[in-house]
């Protein structure tokens, strides 16, 4: 009976990524977007139109920058000023701090500043780490994205990071989603019932800023202003390397390149 099981999963071969560091995602992914200073007086009036489709208002032309907290990767930006603007297939976005997503003219990478990450991270879950993923107003998008870490490809849970189903048997909250006003409560009962020391990870685009709806009377974000985030991690929605890379990286597993 088992022979024929053993003969399916050699023809399936292997799966697993084998090297998780060494992933290049496809050139049609939108990652960091690097930014170039308009030339002339076209490639600054094509900026003046993009940023002014912004629907988050994430571009701004003067001065230049782009914050990668309210973007949500729709890429007409970079249709619209494609001197001053390009979508690379980086996916190491993730920030300690708020201020790391806002990218200017000439940055090359999003940088990960290890003097913001609180030293017990480190000491305390280099070796394991459970999440509660609590999907506060969110669309799905990102939580399936989030389901995805564990799947064969990525196989995350073999750097011993995984989720759990209960904040008790939790080390820290994934938020994904721009927390409306009837997951607020939900969102402050979760985080209460992890035990310290413990992460707070902010994951998408909705979650980073409120994203479309950051104006909106259904939205209370005040729980951001109570709690300190440990990892921001932009996307619309997060890929799932955007979030092995940050959390790894967080962790102090992998050294940011």
């Amino acid at each position: 009976m088992i022979f024929p099981k053993i003969r399916v999963l050699r023809s399936h071969g292997r799966q697993a990524i084998p090297d998780l560091d060494a992933v290049e995602l496809t050139s049609e992914f939108r990652g960091r977007p690097e930014l170039t200073e308009p030339a002339d007086a076209e490639s600054r009036t094509a900026l003046d139109e993009a940023a002014a489709l912004c629907p988050t208002g994430a571009l701004a032309a003067a001065p230049f920058a782009l914050d990668l907290g309210r973007c949500l990767f729709c890429g007409e930006c970079a249709r619209r000023a494609p001197q001053s603007i390009r979508f690379t297939n980086d996916y190491r976005l993730g920030s300690p701090t708020r201020e790391g997503l806002v990218l200017r003219p000439g940055d090359r990478r999003v940088e990960f500043d290890r003097k913001e990450v609180r030293p017990e991270i480190c000491r305390c879950f280099g070796r394991t780490l459970k999440l509660r993923e609590v999907s506060a107003g969110g669309d799905a998008s990102v939580e399936m994205e989030l389901g995805a870490t564990g799947n064969v490809n990525f196989d995350l849970g073999r750097h011993g990071i995984s989720f759990t189903a209960s904040p008790r048997h939790a080390d820290g909250v994934v938020v994904s989603g721009p927390v409306t006003r009837n997951m607020a409560e939900a969102l402050d009962i979760c985080y209460d019932a992890v035990a310290e020391p413990k992460i707070l990870v902010a994951c998408g685009t909705d979650a980073c800023s409120g994203g479309l709806f950051a104006e909106s009377r259904a939205v209370d974000r005040s729980f951001f202003e109570r709690h300190r985030v440990d990892l921001w991690l932009p996307g619309t929605p997060t890929h799932p390397m955007v979030f092995i890379d940050g959390v790894r990286t967080l962790l102090g597993l992998k050294t940011r390149q």
